[in-house]
């Protein structure tokens, strides 16, 4: 009788495969060989000298291109020409006192002034009444359920609104067109996913201080032209037109075949901004949203793209602060060029 105790326990036995094993088909013999040289710096995609190699080959293929290119034909013209965007019907409504004498101020277009019956006068009322009267702006009384009602369930009227009328924006081609029969070297902007009106105000303004000629906007996910960037453009946006653009990366390779050179600007350019040899050229700036930057298809659009050297201490710049720079050091760099 078998020892119930000396029977192995279940998966304690090691168990041995016999016959021939695998070997490492000549593994150990390559790893010792080693990868060869290591490549050059210009030939590893992520160094920043293949960075700046492909950079300087797109320059070089642009300046080649707006060389050799001909005339357009006006039917090849017109087939490159997207269609242009509808403007919204929807009139904007501002509210509010101070709001509504600070939209005044700016000369933000406007087509009815709105009172609340029975409203009660002091300062900033006399003052939107006085705004309305010289601009010829139509002042219509109405009762508190109807302001209510035309002022949105979420605003706080406080007796007053500005009707604002939906803004007509131009075409990116027409732009263009309009820049180059006036003989001007055309220095344009355009917005990739910026969706706050404060920084379009601010980029309008910039735009028209260092000698730009317009501003271009994507159909979607982009901010249009509200109340709030009027405001803050001071009065800039009367002067500096504003296009909407179908597709922005359409757009911006139609302009391309139109001689103008194209900019990206970003954090991780391969090009810093005081290195920049294209300030005297066209050029089209495109500005990315302060979150995301660029996106991908418009980063593989532009001929180069271009950074702000900043203190390692500070992350980024927003998005308006960015573009002024930008703008600013093209006008310097054209002014001692030319």
């Amino acid at each position: 009788m078998k020892n119930p105790g000396n029977k192995p326990r279940p998966g304690a036995v090691r168990k041995s495969r016999k016959g021939p094993q695998v070997g490492s088909g000549g593994q150990g013999r390559q790893a010792l060989e080693g990868r060869g040289p290591t490549p050059k710096a210009e030939e590893r995609p992520y160094h920043p000298a293949a960075k700046r190699k492909a950079s300087q080959e797109r320059l070089d293929a642009a300046r080649a291109r707006r060389g050799g290119k001909q005339p357009q034909q006006p039917q090849q013209a017109e087939q490159q020409r997207m269609r242009k965007p509808k403007s919204s019907d929807d009139s904007e409504m501002v509210t509010g006192r101070n709001s509504v004498v600070e939209a005044l101020r700016a000369r933000i277009p406007a087509t009815a002034l709105y009172l609340a019956s029975k409203i009660e006068f002091d300062d900033r009322i006399k003052e939107a009444l006085n705004l309305a009267n010289k601009r010829g702006i139509p002042v219509l009384e109405v009762m508190r359920p109807e302001l209510d009602r035309l002022s949105g369930p979420d605003s706080v009227h406080q007796g007053i609104a500005l009707k604002v009328p939906p803004y007509e924006y131009a075409h990116p081609l027409e732009l263009l067109d309009t820049v180059e029969r006036r003989g001007q070297v055309p220095l344009l902007v355009a917005l990739d996913g910026v969706t706050d009106p404060r920084n379009l105000g601010a980029i309008i303004r910039s735009v028209a201080a260092f000698g730009g000629q317009g501003v271009i906007v994507p159909q979607r996910r982009s901010v249009g032209m509200t109340a709030a960037a009027w405001k803050t453009s001071a009065g800039a946006a009367a002067r500096t037109p504003v296009a909407m653009a179908a597709n922005l990366t359409q757009t911006i390779k139609a302009l391309k075949e139109r001689g103008v050179f194209v900019l990206g600007l970003d954090g991780g350019g391969d090009v810093q901004l005081p290195d920049l040899a294209l300030a005297t050229e066209p050029v089209l700036l495109v500005v990315g949203s302060e979150g995301k930057g660029l996106s991908r298809l418009v980063t593989e659009t532009c001929d180069a793209v271009v950074s702000i050297p900043i203190s390692s201490s500070t992350e980024s710049l927003n998005a308006g602060i960015a573009a002024s720079v930008a703008l600013y050091e093209i006008s310097r760099l054209r002014s001692q060029r030319g």
